[in-house]
């Protein structure tokens, strides 16, 4: 296995917890907050699937999906439109409610193409390449894919617990 199968696999792995913790649910159950200061799975997957666009987009020099096939449009937020959700108060998590599960889904699967196709291309020398300078040491590529794939990962197995005891209520 080379490296851009093992990092295909990987990213697969959230779409398919994205796809088992959102698929079926009504927006009530969406957007509910287990209490004021948890996340909902809408707030989990949309900033999971933000800081993931921002993230590769940066990376392959290309622009963001959420930009390019207008997904800020379409859920049009009451949050900057920039905003990954990243340092998000709770009123501003609370703020991040979508209409349907297939908004939800079709946004992050358009990112996991997106994302799918960069990785597909890559080599192993291609990970050493530096995509940000703004940490010590600077971030290459290979550290900033490994930590968008943790934090997604995190991000999606929180949306599974929020439906778990959602179910249960």
């Amino acid at each position: 296995m080379n490296v851009a199968d093992m990092l295909t696999d990987g990213y697969a792995r959230i779409k398919e917890t994205v796809h088992a913790a959102v698929e079926g649910l009504e927006p009530d159950d969406l957007n509910a907050r287990l209490d004021d200061g948890a996340n909902s799975i809408a707030w989990l997957v949309w900033h999971l699937t933000r800081v993931q666009d921002d993230h590769i987009a940066d990376a392959a020099g290309t622009e963001q999906v959420w930009f390019t096939e207008d997904w800020a449009g379409r859920f049009d937020l009451p949050v900057a439109k920039h905003a990954t959700g990243y340092g998000h108060s709770s009123k501003q998590v609370g703020a991040v409610q979508v209409g349907s599960a297939e908004l939800l889904l079709g946004y992050h699967d358009a990112v996991h193409a997106r994302s799918a196709a960069f990785i597909r291309g890559l080599d192993t020398e291609a990970l050493d390449r530096i995509v940000d300078e703004a940490w010590s040491p600077p971030v290459t590529l290979g550290v900033r894919l490994i930590s968008v794939l943790s934090d997604d990962l995190q991000h999606a197995g929180q949306a599974a617990f929020v439906r778990g005891c959602l179910e249960r209520r």
